[in-house]
C-alpha cells in the first residue's frame, strides 16, 4: 500500500491528484503549501487526536502538552499511572479521560495493535479502530492519515473540509457527509492528499486557523 512518509511523498501524490482531477489543480494552486502534518504513531498519536475532538486548535495544542508533560513518554503504562487527580487536572473532558484509559487497556492486553493495523487496507484499520471506546470514524481517519500515512482516507465528517468544500465548489452551502464522500470519490486513491489541499485551503484562502475538526 502506497503511503505518505515525507515531504517528497506528498508532493509527488499532489502531482499525481491534480493531473486527474483539474478541480483539485486550481484549489490547490490558490492554497499555498500543502501541509505534511505527519505525527507519532501508536498511543501518543492516537491520544493526540482523541485530544483535539470537537476543541479548538489552540486549546487541543495546550491540554496535549500537559498530557505530554504528565507522561514521558506518553505511553499506556505511563498514562495508567496517572492519578485520578492528575487526569483531572488535564484538561481533558471525563468521556476523553475514558477513552484513553481504554485504549490504553486494549493496547496493553493485545485487543488493540496499532502496529498491525496501520499495515490494514483502510477500510479494514477503520473497522478496527472504531470497535474500540472514543474513535469514531473521523478520529480513525485523521490518526490513519497522519500517523500511518495512508494515503487513501478521506474524513468526510470534518466541519472544515465541509465549509472548504462548499466555497471552493461553489456548492451554495455545506455538504452534508455523505454528498461529501460521494465529491471525494473523484480523488480516489488520493483523497487523504484531498484533504490536505481542502484543510490548505480553508486555512489561506477563507482565513481560518485550524486543525482537523470532527
Amino acid at each position: 500500500m502506497q503511503r505518505i512518509s515525507n515531504r517528497a511523498d506528498l508532493d509527488r501524490a499532489v502531482v499525481r491528484l491534480c493531473e486527474s482531477a483539474p478541480a483539485m489543480a486550481s484549489i490547490a494552486a490558490q492554497s499555498g503549501e500543502i501541509p505534511l502534518r505527519l505525527r507519532p504513531g501508536g498511543f501518543e498519536g492516537l491520544a493526540e487526536v482523541i485530544t483535539g475532538q470537537l476543541i479548538s486548535k489552540q486549546a487541543a495544542a495546550s491540554i496535549f502538552a500537559r498530557i505530554k508533560a504528565a507522561c514521558d513518554p506518553l505511553t499506556p503504562e505511563a498514562f495508567l499511572a496517572l492519578s485520578p487527580e492528575t487526569r483531572a487536572g488535564l484538561g481533558l473532558t471525563r468521556a476523553k479521560q475514558a477513552s484513553l484509559e481504554a485504549i490504553a487497556l486494549a493496547i496493553l492486553d493485545g485487543r488493540l495493535d496499532l502496529a498491525r493495523v496501520a499495515e490494514m487496507p483502510s477500510g479494514e484499520a477503520i473497522a478496527a479502530l472504531t470497535v474500540h471506546r472514543g474513535i469514531g470514524p473521523w478520529t480513525a481517519e485523521v490518526y490513519l492519515m497522519f500517523s500511518a500515512g495512508h494515503i487513501d482516507i478521506f474524513p468526510a465528517g470534518d466541519l472544515a473540509l465541509r465549509a472548504a468544500a462548499a466555497q471552493a465548489f461553489s456548492l451554495g452551502r455545506r455538504p452534508d457527509i455523505d454528498a461529501l464522500r460521494t465529491l471525494a470519490e473523484d480523488w480516489r486513491p488520493c483523497r487523504a492528499v484531498a484533504a490536505r489541499i481542502l484543510w490548505a485551503y480553508y486555512a489561506r484562502v477563507m482565513k481560518k486557523d485550524v486543525l482537523p475538526v470532527g
